[in-house]
């Protein structure tokens, strides 16, 4: 089909701060192409995997993007806090794009992953560098949402038997 054409490593810096800027302006997928042109040149650099980490999960309410590719980011980051904290972005981004679409069985889906993303964060909690305290905010917002949700409770879970309204 076509080539891609390579970008410089002195154009690694902006690159990324364009990728973030275009998920700051709702454009995902234009931050993911910019994230694989720079990790295409440079694998291992951090910043472009967290940026198309979250690019990645941007994409979840729309259905575009499957968790799978998401977590297959997760290896690659190198430091344990981060890949606690960002395993809990996907779960809690997941979750949230089960609420917005609804449907069947959505309200315990949510649930389960948001019990995973508070799990996330509280094993990101323990190995928090000082001053640190993102993970615990992110926390709280999921209980903030279990709270204010209670049909999202695993009591309310599909039993497997149709109702009969």
């Amino acid at each position: 089909m076509f080539d891609l054409k390579p970008i410089t490593a002195e154009s690694i810096p902006r690159a990324i701060e364009k990728a973030e800027r275009y998920r700051l302006l709702n454009e995902p997928a234009e931050a993911e192409s910019i994230c694989l042109d720079i990790l295409r040149l440079d694998p291992e650099n951090q910043r472009a995997l967290v940026v198309l980490l979250l690019a990645l999960t941007d994409q979840f309410e729309r259905f575009a993007v499957s968790i799978q590719q998401a977590q297959e980011i997760l290896p690659r980051l190198r430091d344990a806090y981060e890949r606690a904290y960002y395993a809990g972005i996907i779960y809690e981004r997941q979750a949230k794009a089960h609420l917005q679409h609804g449907g069947l069985r959505s309200g315990p889906m949510a649930y389960g992953w948001l019990r995973e993303a508070m799990e996330c964060y509280e094993n990101a909690e323990r190995i928090r560098p000082a001053g640190n305290d993102d993970a615990i905010l992110r926390w709280n917002a999921c209980a903030r949402v279990l709270t204010s949700r209670p049909d999202l409770d695993r009591g309310a879970e599909d039993t497997g038997e149709l109702p009969l309204e």
